[in-house]
């Protein structure tokens, strides 16, 4: 008699097929609550609209520049950088048990939560071209062709896969809700303290140090340049002479700190 064998996944694939069915977990969820998509899409017309409006004629730009131009690439960057829901996210999973059920699973340490950043990139994705439409609307245009506003767009979707890995990083320590839904306090200041609202010219020498190697003032510049929009001083320094590759370096960096540490702390068994 003749047996078929099933050839099993290859070892090799089997995060990125594990990874993907988490990814298609998170997106079926969303799908089935309304009012969170509805929160979560308004958020960013909002802050365009109270921005664009109520702001854009009150603060000037470098150069004369038109302020809602400056503007919209750094509230893009704004969004891609809400590491908050992620880590709400992971706590309340890690504080009811649902992650030691999947940890229990046959399936790859690293699935999970790849497939919540990867999931988290593409819901992202529908957020900034939304935001986009609105920012198009107050003002906002592109300048320099649809070539580089794709590359603009690439590198906020990069940039949010590399901060939801942070999010979820922090939810994982946390492990309670209420404290990460107290601790996204101490991190809006992070986003803050940047070149997204005004240039940093006229903060402190040491804060302006500080606020020019944030990341956000990185992909900020980054997208301001590849979109045509006005820009800020670079101050002398080295990320926003050269935002785009520092953005990329970033966004690399931290990849590289954070997957480790939230795939090693994701298949930590709790205490």
């Amino acid at each position: 008699m003749t047996t078929t064998a099933t050839n099993p996944v290859p070892a090799r694939s089997r995060p990125l097929v594990d990874g993907a069915a988490a990814a298609s977990r998170v997106l079926a969820k969303l799908r089935h609550d309304p009012a969170g998509i509805a929160l979560t899409l308004a958020a960013p017309v909002m802050l365009v609209l109270v921005f664009g409006y109520i702001f854009g004629s009150a603060i000037a730009v470098p150069g004369s520049g038109d302020y809602r131009e400056f503007l919209v690439p750094g509230l893009f960057v704004t969004i891609a950088f809400n590491l908050i829901p992620a880590m709400i996210t992971m706590a309340r999973d890690s504080g009811r048990g649902v992650v030691d059920r999947f940890r229990s699973m046959p399936i790859s340490r690293v699935a999970v939560p790849f497939g919540q950043a990867a999931a988290t990139a593409l819901y992202g994705l529908g957020c900034l071209l939304l935001m986009a439409a609105c920012g198009l609307l107050v003002g906002w245009r592109i300048r320099t062709g649809i070539g580089p506003a794709l590359g603009a767009l690439g590198l906020l979707v990069a940039f949010q896969f590399a901060a939801t890995w942070i999010g979820m990083f922090l939810g994982l320590v946390i492990r309670n809700e209420e404290a990460a839904g107290q601790l996204s306090v101490l991190v809006l200041p992070v986003g803050m303290l940047s070149n997204v609202f005004v240039p940093t010219a006229g903060m402190p020498a040491w804060l302006r140090t500080i606020a020019d190697w944030n990341p956000v003032s990185a992909v900020t510049a980054a997208v301001r340049e590849l979109c045509g929009n006005p820009t800020a001083p670079t101050n002398g320094a080295w990320p926003l002479e050269h935002p785009v590759l520092a953005s990329l370096l970033w966004t690399a960096l931290l990849l590289a700190v954070f997957v480790p540490l939230c795939t090693a702390r994701y298949a930590r068994p709790r205490d």
